[in-house]
């Protein structure tokens, strides 16, 4: 069976805030001159690999002089890699790469095999003159980066580099595989993004489901993580809205079969609390959701809606009155009732506490009443119906 080129990582990219930057040695950009190292873990497994390299919110080019691909020393996050790696890394043969603002470059493909849920380190190092005016990254990596001064690159080991919990530019790996794989990306906020899970301990409910997905036998879905902390569905706040990125973050990666689509709870809660800030924005959110059914079901992707998780009593999000349960109770109601997605997946129902619906239950609680404790994201990766997931489930409706 031919294979075809699919997403084994990805992470969904924004344009950095000064407190998301590793600190500049001196004037410039803080990653001039240096070497980033960045470990990633893989869905799918394949023979080779090759590096997608973004610069979607620079002002201007980003230059790459060396690149690498290393296993990384204990099969976690860390400045080493593993002896006789990193491997280099070429684009159209050459060693580095310009990328113009706004695009992405894809790398050669580097002869590393990798199996489905093993780690590995991309490791780039950038020209001493590059300011691209405007640094692409993905701040909430939940994994340690590594950065040190000079072209480093194809050093096994990286003595005095500096700690720093972000990706940046690397938007993703891809690899080959056969035809009957695919990927499942799930779009979402913070609780897709993972806060409250472990720093370099690969527990956000996409490792968890990959987890339960490996142990079903199926090793050919990637499961994507495509969530950005602070997201919205409808405007741009901490980073671009869902249905700004949807394209670029679903669309556009190869082999996407499904979607999943927790997200809405950022709507409600930066929408004012009266009562018809908040019956707009449970409008707005079907009318959002809608919109990103229409569009998965005319690239032929399945797009599955969550129900919203409970957020009572998180202090952020203040609810005088009900008003903010009550919009997320309408926005739950309609997403049970049938619409607009091709399928529902009821985490609400499996996470909130029985006894005050409006919260999450105790034990999956994060500590804010709003995010997941690590045990939370397992519980909200085992409420998901793996069949929804398989390769053969229906096809998008015809809207």
């Amino acid at each position: 069976m031919s294979a075809h080129w699919v997403h084994t990582w990805a992470s969904a990219q924004q344009r950095a805030q000064p407190a998301d930057l590793p600190p500049a040695r001196g004037a410039g950009w803080a990653l001039a001159g240096a070497t980033l190292r960045q470990t990633v873990r893989c869905s799918l497994g394949g023979p080779r690999v090759r590096l997608r390299v973004s610069n979607a919110f620079g002002d201007a080019p980003l230059t790459v002089v060396r690149a690498g691909l290393a296993v990384p020393d204990g099969g976690r996050a860390g400045a080493r890699a593993v002896a006789g790696t990193p491997l280099p890394v070429t684009f159209a043969g050459r060693p580095g790469t310009d990328v113009p603002p706004g695009a992405l470059v894809v790398s050669d493909p580097v002869e590393l095999p990798v199996a489905a849920g093993e780690h590995l380190s991309a490791t780039l190092a950038f020209a001493a003159g590059t300011d691209p005016g405007g640094t692409t990254t993905h701040p909430g990596s939940r994994t340690t980066s590594h950065v040190v001064p000079g072209d480093r690159v194809h050093e096994p080991d990286l003595p005095g580099a500096a700690p720093v919990e972000h990706w940046y530019v690397l938007s993703g790996l891809e690899v080959p595989a056969g035809r009957d794989a695919g990927a499942v990306v799930l779009l979402g906020d913070s609780l897709t993004d993972g806060r409250g899970s472990t720093t370099d301990g690969a527990d956000r409910w996409s490792d968890r489901l990959l987890e339960r997905l490996l142990a079903a036998g199926a090793g050919g879905t990637a499961v994507l993580n495509q969530g950005i902390g602070g997201n919205r569905v409808l405007s741009d706040g901490v980073g671009p809205s869902a249905l700004a990125r949807l394209d670029r973050d679903v669309l556009a990666l190869g082999a996407v079969r499904t979607l999943v689509v927790l997200e809405g709870v950022n709507d409600l809660g930066t929408a004012a609390a009266t009562p018809d800030a908040q019956r707009a924005a449970a409008a707005g959110l079907l009318d959002g959701y809608r919109q990103i059914a229409l569009r998965c079901a005319a690239r032929g992707v399945r797009a599955l809606g969550a129900t919203l998780l409970p957020f009572g009593g998180h202090d952020g999000y203040d609810d005088p009155g009900g008003l903010r349960e009550a919009a997320r109770q309408r926005v739950n109601a309609h997403l049970r009732a049938g619409g607009p997605f091709d399928a529902l997946v009821d985490l609400d129902a499996a996470l909130r506490d029985p006894a005050r619906p409006s919260r999450l239950r105790a034990d999956v609680d994060g500590g804010d009443h709003l995010h997941l404790s690590p045990a939370g994201y397992a519980a909200l990766a085992a409420a998901v119906p793996l069949d929804l997931l398989a390769a053969g489930a229906a096809p998008p409706a015809v809207r």
